[in-house]
C-alpha cells in the first residue's frame, strides 16, 4: 500500500509531456532508430549506440516504476535484465557471468562509494541501521562462498577426475546451490517484508543520527567554551560549563554540539493547520495507472528486441580486438543497465536517506547474488544451458574481496565521504585492471 495518499492524474497531453520532457536523456533516443538501421545495415561498431539506447530505457523504466510504487507502495522495482537472457539462449556464457559479478561490484563498489561521497560533502558523517547491514553483509558472503566452492572443488579435483566427469558434477553442484540460494532469497524477503519489518525503518532505535559539519559561529563557540574549561581547569574550578541556553555539555567533542537540534530544524516543516499538513504529504502523480503499465510495456518490448542485437555487436566489436570481453561485462554493460537507478541512490543520500540509497546499492547487490544468479543458472538448466556457478577465478577472487572490503566500511554503522572514496578508487583500480584481463575459461561446457 501507499504511504502517502495519491492526487488525481493529469491530462493524457500533460502524462505525454511528462514522458518526453522528464529528463534530458531522451535526446538519446535518436540512438535507437540509429542502431537499429546499422544491425540492418551488418555494421560491426554499434555497441555505443546500443548502450546509450540501454541508458535511455533504463531512465524511462525508473521513471515508470517511481510512478507506479505511489499506487502500489515500494516494491522490487525493475526488470530482469534483458540481456542476460538474450546472451544465455544465444550460449553467451562469459558475457553473462560477468555482467552478474559486474553488476554486484558496481553496486557494492561505485553507487555505494557515490552515495557515501555525495551524502559526505553535506554531513559530516551518516547513519544507517547496524542490524541490517550486518544482516546484509552475511548474505553477502553466503552468496559469495557459494561462487568460490566450485572454483574451489576444480581446483583440488581437477586432477582426479576427467574434464568430462568433472563439467558435470559442477553442473550439478551448482544446480542444487541454485536452488538453496532462492530458498535463502525466499526467506530473506519474508524476514524483510514481514516478521522483521521495523528492523528496515528509517527511524530504527539502532539508526545513527547523521551530523552536519559546524558552521562557523559553533566553532567559535566551541573553540571559547573549550578555553573557558581549560582556564577553569587551571584555576582549580570543577564547576560544569554551561552553554547559553543552560544546557551542559556532556563531553561533546569539538563540532558535534547540538547537531540533533540543527537535523531537526533543517527537517521541520512548519504547518498552519492540520488541512494544509494533510495537503503536502498528497504525492501528485505525473501519469496514469493505464499509461504507466503502457510505458512499462513499450520499454520491455524494446528492451528485449535491443537486447538480442546487442549481444551481436559485443561479438562484432571484440572480434575487432579494440576491447576485451571481460571489460565490457564486468564494466560498460552493469553501469549502462543500471545508471538510472544509481542516480537515485546518489541523490537521495544527499537528502540524508542513506537507509533509502543502502537499500538500492545493498540491496540490488542482494537481489541479483540470491535471486537473479540462481535464477538465470535455473533458467540454463531448464533450457540446457550449460550455465554453472564457476565463474572466472579472477573475478570470483575480486568479488570476494569486494565484499569483505565493503564489509568493513559499513561495520560501525556510519559513513562519511573518505570511506566513499575509497570505494570509488577500487572500482577505478578494478576498471583498470579487466581493461587488461583478457578473461580465461576452466572447463569448456558444451552448448
Amino acid at each position: 500500500m501507499p504511504e502517502k495518499p495519491v492526487g488525481k492524474a493529469p491530462p493524457i497531453l500533460q502524462q505525454i509531456k511528462a514522458i518526453v520532457v522528464m529528463s534530458w536523456l531522451n535526446v538519446l533516443l535518436v540512438c535507437i532508430p540509429v542502431s537499429w538501421a546499422l544491425h540492418f545495415a551488418k555494421v560491426n561498431d554499434t555497441l555505443v549506440f546500443y548502450l546509450l539506447t540501454r541508458l535511455t530505457f533504463s531512465q524511462l523504466l525508473a521513471f515508470a516504476t517511481d510512478e507506479l510504487s505511489m499506487r502500489v507502495g515500494q516494491t522490487l522495482a525493475g526488470l530482469l535484465n534483458a540481456t542476460l537472457i538474450i546472451a544465455l539462449i544465444h550460449c553467451e556464457l562469459q558475457i553473462v557471468q560477468s555482467s552478474l559479478v559486474g553488476s554486484i561490484l558496481s553496486n557494492l563498489l561505485l553507487v555505494l562509494g557515490m552515495c557515501f561521497f555525495a551524502g559526505g560533502t553535506k554531513f559530516s558523517e551518516q547513519g544507517f541501521g547496524i542490524s541490517v547491514t550486518q544482516l546484509n553483509s552475511s548474505l553477502l558472503i553466503i552468496s559469495v562462498i557459494a561462487v568460490l566452492i566450485p572454483a574451489a572443488f576444480h581446483f583440488v579435483a581437477d586432477a582426479a577426475i576427467a574434464d568430462s566427469k568433472e563439467s558435470s558434477d559442477i553442473l550439478s553442484v551448482s544446480h542444487g546451490t541454485a536452488i538453496i540460494l532462492l530458498f535463502i532469497y525466499g526467506s530473506y524477503l519474508v524476514f524483510q517484508l514481514f516478521s522483521h519489518k521495523t528492523l528496515y525503518d528509517s527511524r530504527h532505535a539502532d539508526v545513527f543520527r547523521s551530523t552536519k559539519y559546524p558552521t562557523k559561529e559553533k566553532r567559535a563557540a566551541a573553540d571559547v567554551n573549550g578555553e573557558a574549561a581549560s582556564h577553569d581547569e587551571a584555576n582549580g574550578s570543577s564547576i560544569p560549563l554551561t552553554s547559553v541556553t543552560g544546557d551542559r555539555f556532556h563531553h561533546s567533542p569539538t563540532g558535534s554540539v547540538s547537531h540533533e537540534h540543527d537535523i531537526e530544524a533543517a527537517t521541520a516543516v512548519p504547518s498552519n493547520g492540520p488541512g494544509e499538513a494533510e495537503e503536502e504529504e498528497v504525492e501528485e502523480p505525473q501519469m496514469s495507472v493505464p499509461m504507466t503499465i503502457g510505458l512499462l510495456a513499450v520499454v520491455t518490448v524494446l528492451v528485449a528486441v535491443t537486447a538480442e542485437w546487442l549481444v551481436d555487436s559485443i561479438n562484432g566489436l571484440v572480434s575487432t580486438g579494440h576491447i576485451n570481453r571481460e571489460f565490457i561485462g564486468i564494466i560498460l554493460l552493469p553501469i549502462v543497465g543500471n545508471a538510472a537507478e544509481h542516480v537515485t541512490a546518489v541523490t537521495v543520500s544527499v537528502k540524508d536517506k542513506l537507509t533509502l540509497s543502502l537499500g538500492v546499492a545493498v540491496g540490488s547487490s542482494i537481489q541479483i547474488a540470491l535471486f537473479v544468479i540462481p535464477f538465470i543458472v535455473t533458467l540454463g538448466w531448464i533450457l540446457g544451458k550449460p550455465l554453472s556457478l564457476l565463474f572466472d577465478p579472477f573475478e570470483s577472487i575480486v568479488l570476494f574481496f569486494s565484499v569483505l572490503v565493503v564489509n568493513y566500511v559499513v561495520q560501525d554503522g556510519k559513513s562519511n565521504w573518505l570511506e566513499g572514496m575509497l570505494l570509488m578508487c577500487l572500482y577505478v583500480i578494478l576498471a583498470v585492471t579487466f581493461w587488461y584481463y583478457p578473461g580465461v575459461t576452466e572447463l569448456s561446457f558444451q552448448c
